[in-house]
């Protein structure tokens, strides 16, 4: 389903539809998607903080256990 519009039109199988036609039912299916589709999102965009942090901590990790440091970008 897509949104076009996003608010009162949605495109399902490459067909227009107006949600101002659908009946109560199909309203709500569409509020439904909607919202889950931006609960996935955030669910996304939650993912990819927890996977760099993730990845951050295992490589302080292994700095720790090694005592190799990561070369400095900065030019002091």
């Amino acid at each position: 389903m897509e949104n076009k519009d996003n608010s009162n039109m949605v495109i399902i199988d490459d067909k227009e539809y107006k949600i101002e036609d659908f009946s109560k039912e199909q309203t709500y299916h569409v509020t439904q998607i909607r919202d889950l589709q931006a609960k996935a999102a955030d669910l996304r965009f939650k993912l990819d903080q927890l996977s760099i942090a993730e990845k951050a901590f295992t490589s302080l990790l292994v700095k720790s256990l090694t005592g190799k440091e990561e070369p400095k970008t900065d030019k002091e």
